[in-house]
This record gives structure tokens, sequence and C-alpha cells, in this order.
């Protein structure tokens, strides 16, 4: 079967005196049946060229469905009387959230076949909703702070437009409130009977916060905050003592916030401290026992050139006037600061690693000094889990490294023990002293260290045999730490050698990290990932022909700029929801995302250096006719991260302009930027990937043998966690965001 040819059509594209001809630029119509047609005929060649692959592919899917305890629970998390949890279902896509009454401390005894609890109450049945859908996702999952009522959004299409829904926890009734085209993210009032969520403008940026009174129709819904600032973008939500709600508007680098008392949801909010440009701040807020004139913000700020980040106090009266508690170090990024009753935590990141910290409060004010949380693997991640409670001595901690599954503790703050909850199960003869997990360092062009998180096989030698992979993201300050993945281990037992590279534009080294790896630095992302990958073939991990290179959305634009920069370092490249064709998205504010990203990439409608810069890195705009290596490309036809015509263009420019590679083009028909959403679905689209990094890289079968791991589910579900209380909305903070699926 040939591969399709795209036709052409010229289309001129005029900026800063240079003239570009985009040939494929008709393929954003996505209303044209042309267009439509393409996409199939796409479709249809991938599958036909992956026939003979099919067997490899179902063997792929059946090893994950064995090594995952399909039908499994999450570790129950108490808020007030109720104990709350998920669990997933042996032949159901997707994940039920329940909740069990509490009679004590201690979380009830998990069932060890993952069987429902005596006595629960479903609260969301993601399978009932599913029901008649090819796709569900969720943007908002909120119980009321009196555990009385249930806010939840549906999105069936993956445009990320939901639709809010309440229901009555009470009675179990879906109350006939029903609010459209709605974003992620809500919050209520503190007696339950006010709803604040968030809508978008014409780019789908949200912009507005509305109040909804329960029982009312959406129509008499109260808008109380606008912003007309294109750059900024706009999320609400409850402090942790749930006293306050929060308005928070932010840019790449700007942040505002304002706050309100959540016992007054009709009052007016009050703005914490002005956007000054280039400050960003978060604040929490600590509840005095006594005394509510001595309660405390805490801010993480910036402000003052501390670029990793300074942790200050305020006091309500006077929320701009902030005073140090913890001083910015040069080397720690502070990420997150938490409030509870008797302590504050605070999330940080140090030497490529995450940490935890205690910090106990007394007389009304948090200690500088705090008590880290230490584990004994040299690399893994660790971070807070979900504890909804202001007044507690125990700490919910999520670990996991890429040889131990995620990991639920509980960590008692006056002994500094932990307690083990629960360990994702991994059926099979899985056992994590069979693999070996390494840091290894690169050397950039400039001579910066580069880290590298690597794992295979024990027994697998660096002597230039094994297949590999390396993956990259290396934008938006977010970080690729190091994680265990179910899928993945189909790979490590065929003998792969699995590699993270911590490139620039990333965070794992602090914000100066993430500074140079953005804007008129981004070529230093495409750099670091190439010396990573030259790396693993120095130390004799793998050679160029059996090295696959894979990463999504800005990870994809990673993944398009390496294929110019250095075909002859891959055999394959796996390109996820891809950004290819950066300059032409940048360069039209009409598209969302693209406004709040000129602080990302910079602004090439106005600078005529950003312009050029771009264009040198943009994938889609320096193909050549050039040997490139294998390509998988994969997208979304409902993507709006990301739209499907970038990669569609993208391949059909490689397929015209090279002088050689195969090309594949898959597109999910109904689907949006993370993928189908069904666990079962997912695993299937994973293997086929897998199949062809295995195929692409020559790596030998050497069986099958069935070990397991935590269920992923479209709808955010997953039973290795406990996060099944409190708002689950998707993250908006990495606009461009993809990982390897089943991380």
């Amino acid at each position: 079967m040939q591969p399709p040819v795209a036709k052409t059509i010229a289309h001129e594209r005029v900026h800063h005196g240079d003239t570009v001809n985009d040939p494929y630029f008709w393929l954003a119509d996505r209303e044209n049946k042309d267009v439509i047609a393409y996409l199939e005929a796409e479709n249809a060649y991938t599958e036909a060229h992956l026939a003979d692959q099919v067997g490899l592919r179902e063997r792929i899917f059946q090893e994950i469905k064995a090594r995952t305890k399909e039908t499994d629970l999450s570790v129950p998390g108490r808020k007030g009387g109720w104990w709350y949890y998920a669990r997933t279902q042996e032949g159901k896509q997707y994940g039920i959230r329940c909740r069990l009454a509490a009679t004590g401390e201690t979380p009830p005894e998990l069932p060890e076949d993952g069987s429902a609890l005596p006595g629960e109450q479903v609260l969301l049945d993601g399978n009932e909703l599913a029901e008649g859908h090819g796709f569900l996702s969720l943007g908002a999952y909120d119980v009321s702070p009196d555990g009385k009522r249930l806010a939840y959004s549906v999105d069936y299409a993956g445009n990320e437009r939901f639709t809010l829904r309440i229901k009555d926890l009470e009675t179990g009734e879906t109350l006939s409130d029903e609010i459209p085209e709605t974003s992620y993210g809500t919050a209520w009032s503190r007696d339950g009977s006010a709803l604040f969520y968030l809508t978008v403008d014409e780019a789908w940026r949200p912009y507005r916060v509305h109040r909804h009174t329960v029982g009312t129709p959406a129509a008499q819904d109260v808008l109380v905050y606008e912003e007309p600032d294109e750059r900024f973008w706009v999320s609400v939500g409850l402090s942790r003592s749930e006293r306050y709600l929060l308005i928070s508007v932010g840019s790449k680098i700007t942040s505002e916030l304002r706050l309100l008392d959540a016992d007054d949801p009709t009052g007016d909010f009050a703005l914490i401290a002005g956007r000054e440009n280039g400050v960003e701040y978060s604040v929490d807020h600590w509840a005095h026992p006594d005394d509510p004139a001595r309660d405390l913000l805490l801010v993480l700020h910036n402000r003052d050139g501390k670029q990793n980040f300074e942790l200050a106090v305020a006091s309500m009266a006077a929320p701009a006037e902030w005073t140090a508690l913890i001083p910015h170090q040069a080397d720690t990024r502070l990420l997150v600061t938490e409030a509870f009753a008797d302590h504050i935590v605070v999330e940080y990141r140090r030497d490529g690693l995450t940490g935890v910290a205690i910090h106990p409060i007394t007389d009304g004010r948090p200690a500088a000094q705090g008590t880290p949380i230490a584990f004994d693997e040299p690399i893994y991640t660790v971070g807070t889990g979900d504890n909804p409670e202001f007044t507690t001595g125990r700490l919910r901690l999520g670990y996991g490294s890429m040889v131990t599954p995620s990991t639920v503790y509980d960590y008692d703050i006056a002994t500094g023990t932990l307690q083990l909850l629960k360990r994702q199960p991994v059926l099979g003869d899985f056992d994590p002293a069979d693999y070996e997990q390494h840091r290894l360092w690169a050397t950039a062009e400039d001579g910066t260290r580069v880290p590298i998180s690597l794992v295979h096989r024990k027994g697998v030698e660096a002597d230039g045999t094994a297949p590999a992979v390396i993956y990259g993201y290396g934008s938006y300050e977010s970080s690729m730490d190091p994680y265990f993945s179910v899928p993945r281990l189909s790979l490590l037992d065929r003998g792969f050698v699995f590699a993270i590279a911590h490139i620039r534009g990333g965070g794992e080294m602090g914000r100066n990290w993430y500074d140079q790896g953005k804007m008129l630095a981004k070529r230093n992302t495409f750099t670091d990932f190439v010396a990573c990958a030259r790396q693993l073939v120095a130390d004799g991990w793998t050679t160029t022909d059996r090295l696959i290179a894979r990463g999504g959305s800005a990870g994809g634009l990673l993944m398009g700029a390496v294929a110019n920069l250095a075909p002859d370092a891959f055999r394959g490249i796996v390109a996820d929801v891809p950004f290819v064709d950066a300059l032409n998205t940048i360069l039209d504010p009409s598209l969302p995302l693209t406004v709040i990203e000129w602080e990302e990439w910079g602004n090439p409608l106005e600078s005529a250096e950003v312009y050029a810069y771009m264009k040198s890195y943009s994938p889609y705009e320096n193909v050549e006719a050039k040997q490139y290596p294998a390509i998988l490309a994969t997208t979304s036809l409902n993507d709006t991260r990301v739209y499907y015509h970038e990669p569609a263009k993208w391949i059909a420019r490689l397929r015209a302009t090279a002088n050689g590679g195969e090309f594949l083009l898959k597109t999910e028909m109904e689907a949006g930027h993370g993928g189908r959403s069904g666990r079962y679905d997912a695993w299937q689209e994973e293997a086929l990937t897998l199949g062809w990094i295995v195929a692409t890289a020559k790596g030998v079968e050497q069986g099958a043998g069935a070990r397991g791991g935590g269920a992923i589910v479209g709808d955010g579900v997953t039973v290795s966690d406990d996060s099944a209380v409190g708002n689950s909305a998707a993250s908006v903070a990495d606009i461009h965001g993809a990982d390897e699926a089943g991380g």
C-alpha cells in the first residue's frame, strides 16, 4: 500500500519582510471533507503498514493487562465523617469514586481482591457517565466542605469544554442545575450553597469566574471576576483551611490573587497584592486556633529576583507586606507550601530530586527550619498526596521511582516514621530487585551537565547491544521526574534500556534550568537532548541504530527539532500530539493558548528577532532533503492544545521532501490531547506504539511474562493514588503537557 500524498495549495505567509509558502495550510480546516478523507487515508496506511506487528501489539496489550490488578482500590482519605476513595473493576473502562462512613482514625482495611468496601456510597461511576459515548473526561470532581453535595463536569468530545452538574449526596439525586461550556475547576462556599466556576473566551482562555447558587437557573449566575488581559489565565479554589475562596490570575511570569471569606460567598474578593511584571506568588491560609486576628498567609514568591522562590508570611490585615520565613536558596527551588493546624509542609527540588519537609508551628509562627523526609533510593520522586484534613498529625505522601511502583505512605509527624499503606500491585513475577536504575550525566554544547535517569533489567550490560528509548520534554518548567510505568516493563523485559533526559526548559534543576531553555535560549533544549542521546551511546548503553526517541506535545516539538538537528542519532522517533508547527501557531493569536505562550517562546508577531529564531528551529519549517529516522506521529482530531493539523502537515512535508524514512501518522478521530479515555483503549493505543518501538529498534522477543501494574483510566482515577476527595481537575500549568502512557 502506497502512502497518501497530500495535495498542495499555495498559501503565503508574510511577516517581517519574509515570505513563506505553506502548501499544507489547507489541512487546518477540519470542516473540509478532503481533510477528513486525508486523515482517514493516513490511518488506513498506518494500519496496513503495521499489519505485521498485530501479533506483537496484542502480546504487549495482554502483558499490560496481565500485570494490572484490574479490580482494585485506592487508599481511602479521611475528610470529615467520611473516607473517600476510588476503585476500578475488571472489564470496565473507567473508575468509580466512592466514600464510606468513618468510624475511626485508621483507614479501613482494603480487601485483597480489590472489591468494593461493605457499606460504601458510590458518588460517581465513570462507566455509567460514559455509557453511549466514545470518550469521557472529567473537568471537576469537588465535594462540598459539608460533604452534602458533589460538583462534577464532563466532556464527551475531548475538546475540554465541560458541562457542570451537581449531585445531592444525601439523596443520590442529580439536581436540575446544569451549566454548559465551563472550564476546569470549581470551588464551594463553606456551607455548600454557592459554587464558583470558570468560563472561557473565544480563544478558550479561562477568563471569567461565576457564582452559581444551588437550585437556581444558570442564567441567574453572577459574574464575579473577568480578566481582560489575554496573557492571563484565571483559576478558582479554596484554601486548605476552607476558610477562604481564592481567585488566581496568572501569566507565564506574573501572578495576582484575590480572596474572599468562604462564609460570605456574595461578598467582594479582596486583592492580596497587585500584579508586578515578572513577580509570581501563591498563597495558603493558616487559621490560628484561638484568635482569627493572628491568622497568617503563607506566600511563596520570587519578588526581588528570588529566582528559586522564597517563603514569606503576611498578616490578614496587611496581605501585601511579606516577611521572609524561608529565604531564597540558590540550590533549592521551593515548589509548594501547605498549611495545617500545627505545621506547614514545604515541597522543594534540590540536586534534580524532589523533597518534602515538615516545619512545626510554635506560638502562631512556622519554624524556618524544617525536617526533611528521607528516602533510600538514589533517584525517586516524592510529593504530598491528598490531605484534606486541616487538623491532623499524619501526612499522606505519594512516592515512586523507576523501579518502585507508585507507593502511598502516611508520615507520622510526631515520630518521624513512615507507614506503608499501599504499593501499586504488579501481578505475575515482577520483582523490583530484577531492575536497576542509575543517574547519568551528559555534557551539553556549552559545558552544562545534564542529568539522565536510566532503568534496565538486571543483566543488561553497557556493551552497545541493547535497544533503548530516550524520553524528553523540556518546556514550561515541567519536570519529568523518575517514575514507574507498567507498560514500560514490556520494553525492559525485552532487553531495552529506558532513559529520561532532564533537559533545560524543564524544572528539574531549578528555575534557572527553565530560563535557560525558553525564549531565545530554546535551542538549549534540543542540543541538551542530543547530548544525552549521544552520551547513552558513548557509555555503551545502546547504539544509534537501536535508539528510539520519544516525546509528546511540547516534547513532540523536541522530537521534530532533533529529527532535523541530528537525524543520525536515532533509529526512530515517536512524536505524540507533537507541537511541530510552532511558528505558525504562535503567529496566530486567535488560537487557544497562543497569547499566553508569548512569554514562553517570545512574540514573533512583534519581534523580527523572535520570528527568525523560532523559524530556525520550528520542525515543520526546517524539513530538508536528507535521510530521516523512522517517525510515528500520533494525534487526536479534537485536541485543542496541539491541533491535529500540526503533525498532519509535518508528515506530509516529510514525505514530500525527505530523501528517505518511514513516516506514519495515526489520528484518533474521537479524542483530545490525552488520547483515548477508557483504560483498555489507552492500553491498546500504547501497545501499538510500544510494538512499533520494538520492531523499529529490532528488539528481540524474549518472552512475554505476565507482570502487572496500576490501572490508568481516562477520568483521572488511578487506584495507586489517593486523589479521590477533592477537585481532580487537570492542571493547566503545563498547557502542552504530555507524558509516556502509564507514567
